[in-house]
């Protein structure tokens, strides 16, 4: 005789329930503290970073270890991380040339074979400003409906210079 009456199946939701609201608030707590810990090495940063131009050669998206970045910095990174592809820079800073790492939203800002005026912490590229001229920043990704609205515009534009066309003769 089941306790208070209640089904099986009731009593396996309730628990899956209890559990899916468990994890939730787990992650939750996780991701603050995530959270503050980036915040905090961010700050780190900020204070360490010095402003330097420098000319760059070169920018590609490259796995850590094969990056040219020095041995003491890739024996310092966790082995998980050693495979993924991070950006990274080549510039030319006085008469050497290193290869810096640099923000994910800023590499699509850095221009190649020019110089910059850019805030770095170490080997890292904070921020980043032409020198000259201001930087341009790259359009977004354009949407499929977008690209198609385009695409049908200039048909009916061509379609409408046709039909002139024909209409003169």
């Amino acid at each position: 005789m089941p306790l208070f009456a209640v089904k099986a199946w009731v009593v396996v939701t309730i628990i899956v329930i209890i559990a899916l609201v468990a994890g939730l608030v787990a992650l939750s707590i996780y991701g603050k503290k995530l959270q503050n810990r980036q915040e905090e090495s961010q700050k780190q940063l900020q204070a360490a970073a010095q402003n330097a131009s420098f000319l760059v050669i070169d920018k590609k998206k490259m796995k850590l270890k094969d990056s040219g970045l020095p041995q003491l910095v890739i024996d310092q990174t966790p082995k998980r991380f050693r495979g993924q592809k991070v950006p990274i820079v080549k510039a030319k800073i006085g008469n050497q040339i290193m290869s810096l790492m640099c923000d994910e939203k800023i590499f699509e800002q850095i221009p190649v074979k020019k110089s910059v005026k850019a805030k770095v912490s170490g080997i890292y590229i904070l921020e980043v400003k032409g020198l000259r001229t201001n930087l341009e920043t790259p359009t977004g990704k354009r949407s499929f409906r977008s690209r198609m609205q385009d695409k049908l515009t200039g048909m009916q534009a061509k379609a409408k210079a046709a039909a002139e066309k024909t209409d003169k003769k």
